[in-house]
């Protein structure tokens, strides 16, 4: 898991970037649509509506629209059928990437997501093509900013944490997926911000390429990343220190 938390870093400011455009609310919106359908449209004993709802309250996302969300899923929305479906390919310099989508036209969706990878210098393979080069984990992303990181880590395992990653911005936490909502609500028992968590697909093995090629392999994440069907991609490339300077100055 060690370096995770550079690709946590570009994935927190970026979020940050579409809270303030808005850019958020119609994936938010659907994300809360589905855990609703899947669970139910109790927050307290639909763990997965809870994150969902956690973060679009985060992203300040008015309160009528994120009860419209639940009542959607909950109603089934006449005319709206929306599925999970995760693809998974290279991109450039043979990087591994898996991109998770929540859609009601998996047509429309894989062709985006097919186009994506060709005009960006990857390919589209077949499902398990590289799921075998991650491990799914539970991850809360904490600001550093006015927390004691070392107190964080702490009760972070005592809660049950796998491990903690800590650096000048983010303490990140990971969990195993059985002990996620467990150490998410001792963490917010405890009073931290816990809005940034989910579960995420972290590589077992990094892959470093050349600068040029490891900046194509994060244009085509960000372009995957901008469509309103895509919730998550994940990636295996190792970001340089040289290259994650780079994009912090930028």
């Amino acid at each position: 898991m060690a370096g995770h938390s550079k690709w946590a870093n570009i994935k927190h400011r970026k979020a940050a970037v579409d809270k303030k455009r808005g850019a958020l609310f119609t994936k938010l919106a659907r994300a809360i649509t589905s855990a609703a359908r899947e669970g139910g449209p109790d927050v307290e004993m639909n763990f997965s509506l809870r994150l969902a709802v956690d973060k679009a309250r985060a992203a300040n996302m008015p309160k009528d629209n994120i009860e419209r969300a639940i009542q959607r899923g909950a109603g089934g929305a006449e005319g709206e059928s929306l599925e999970t479906v995760t693809y998974e390919g290279y991109g450039p310099g043979g990087v591994a990437i898996m991109v998770v989508a929540t859609t009601d036209n998996r047509n429309r969706t894989a062709g985006q997501v097919r186009s994506s990878f060709s005009k960006h210098g990857g390919n589209l393979g077949e499902s398990g093509v590289v799921a075998w080069q991650f491990d799914q984990r539970g991850t809360i992303n904490i600001p550093a900013a006015d927390v004691d990181s070392e107190l964080l880590a702490l009760e972070a395992i005592d809660a049950g944490a796998l491990d903690v990653e800590v650096d000048s911005e983010l303490v990140v936490v990971y969990t195993e997926v059985s002990d996620f909502q467990r150490v998410k609500l001792a963490l917010d028992a405890a009073g931290y911000d816990t809005s940034e968590a989910e579960l995420a697909m972290i590589p077992s093995v990094q892959m470093a390429v050349e600068d040029k090629q490891a900046l194509k392999v994060l244009r085509l994440v960000e372009v995957l990343e901008d469509f309103d069907d895509v919730d998550q991609v994940w990636s295996n490339l190792e970001l340089s220190d040289e290259l994650m300077a780079q994009l912090e100055a930028d």
